[in-house]
């Protein structure tokens, strides 16, 4: 095998990798991308992210239907709606967002060669092509971002019919009259919240007493609430022994010995790195219980010059971070003594409808460490563009140090929540106040005047007016 040589090679084409070869190529560095699928872009443009947070716009759009009358116009849903209906604006999204995947590759000349990459050496990765035919590629520097899969355990009969995962329930053929979610976390209730609002019964299964714990308990109280609202049936505390099928419908036996019958199963409870075959236990590349590569803060590998990045490398498994993480590691290898880094105050963003957003600190982190706190809240009904969009369950939250008034987090469940969370970011990253928002004139009518809502009611709160 004669062998192509190259600066940079990384295995997996989706946001980490891609950014990574991306920022190689900006060095004049030169890169390859192998990719074992036909196309580019992962389990983020395929199958995770984009399908699913474009399906839940299809949903808010079909659902808002149902509130024509806020306006004084009639209308509804069709109970008939389809799987192709809702999917047909994903396909959309997709195609176009490899298109500009692939105008990147031909604008920084990035070589994409498909195939299944395993490490033979620090310099080597071998490439198996469709066909079966090897291949030897050269690299200065390797980096993995293999990304991940669902976790699928031995006591759920995997019949594709009715039993679905993470990734497989966008390729569902009927719309369900019923669901059972086995997770209770970002996945599984994002996914209870699209169903949920095109009239399928969901019912979620998980074995935690709340639903997304990581989450300040007020905001996942309020979600939790409006889940409820929606018509989501909640089994927690209670998590799922088996699940099976019984005269065509799904059978979930919880460990309590309750039995939820639905016609279809969404499976949302892990994921596993897709390290198997790199061949990383002769290198002396380290991988956790659940296949999650160890690296080190500058996303190196035991092995000096082959880092890992993205999903499987595990926390924060967010497509934002991974680009973050991609583009560091190129730099990291190809600047010697280059000191860049992601600043760890990272934004989450949850999918759900309504959505959830949070940075920094949540009140039962403080109160574990005794650390003093006051918070400030307002709530989108206080707020004219909150009437005018009919949102009156949604909420944002301050919490701040009660001395110097610095902001410590802020949570938001609500409409746009997602976009919300950087005003406070930008705030917190450069150390700012309360005293910002108070003195700040925002637009009005909108939601980003919340933040002034919530800051004043921080301040009443600490003159006893609240």
């Amino acid at each position: 095998m004669s062998a192509q040589e190259y600066d940079l090679v990384v295995i997996g084409s989706g946001p980490a990798g891609e950014k990574a070869a991306i920022e190689a190529s900006k060095m004049r560095k030169k890169s390859a991308i192998i990719e074992r699928h036909s196309v580019q872009g992962g389990v983020c443009i395929h199958t995770g992210t984009i399908p699913s947070k474009t399906l839940r716009e299809t949903v808010l759009y079909i659902s808002g239907l149902r509130q024509r009358s806020v306006y004084g116009l009639m209308g509804g849903v069709k109970s008939d709606i389809s799987v192709r209906e809702l999917m047909y604006r994903k396909g959309q999204v997709i195609q176009q967002e490899l298109d500009v995947i692939q105008q990147n590759m031909s604008r920084y000349r990035i070589e994409v060669i498909h195939g299944t990459g395993s490490i033979a050496d620090p310099n080597t990765v071998v490439v198996v092509n469709p066909d079966g035919e090897k291949q030897e590629i050269k690299g200065e520097v390797i980096v993995i971002s293999t990304g991940t899969r669902p976790y699928r355990p031995d006591n759920i009969d995997w019949d594709a019919r009715y039993f679905y995962d993470g990734e497989t329930i966008i390729d569902l053929d009927v719309v369900p009259q019923s669901l059972t979610i086995v997770g209770g976390g970002v996945i599984g209730c994002e996914y209870a919240s699209i169903f949920a609002h095109i009239g399928t019964k969901v019912t979620i299964v998980d074995d935690r007493e709340r639903l997304m714990s990581f989450l300040d308990s007020e905001i996942a109280d309020a979600l939790t609430y409006l889940m409820r609202k929606y018509r989501v049936s909640l089994v927690l505390g209670d998590g799922a022994k088996e699940s099976f099928v019984e005269d065509g419908q799904v059978v979930t036996v919880t460990r309590s010995g309750r039995r939820v019958v639905s016609e279809r199963l969404l499976f949302a409870a892990g994921r596993t790195g897709n390290t198997e075959g790199l061949g990383l236990e002769k290198l002396g590349i380290e991988t956790d219980k659940h296949g999650l590569i160890k690296v080190n803060d500058l996303y190196c590998t035991s092995v000096p010059n082959i880092y890992a990045v993205g999903d499987v490398i595990g926390f924060p498994s967010l497509a934002s971070v991974s680009m973050d993480q991609g583009r560091l590691a190129a730099i990291h290898a190809f600047k010697s003594g280059d000191t860049s880094c992601i600043n760890t105050l990272l934004p989450f963003g949850i999918y759900t409808i309504p959505e959830v957003s949070m940075i920094g600190e949540t009140e039962e982190k403080l109160s574990a460490t005794g650390q003093e706190f006051e918070v400030g809240i307002a709530r989108y009904f206080e707020l004219a563009r909150g009437q005018i969009i009919n949102d009156h369950d949604g909420m944002l939250k301050l919490i701040f140090d009660p001395r110097s008034r610095r902001i410590l987090g802020v949570h938001i469940v609500g409409e746009r929540a997602t976009e919300l969370i950087h005003i406070g970011q930008a705030v917190m990253t450069h150390g700012g106040s309360l005293n910002y928002f108070v003195d700040t004139v925002f637009n009005y009518p909108t939601l980003s005047e919340a933040y002034k809502i919530a800051a004043l009611d921080g301040f009443a709160r600490l003159e006893g007016r609240a």
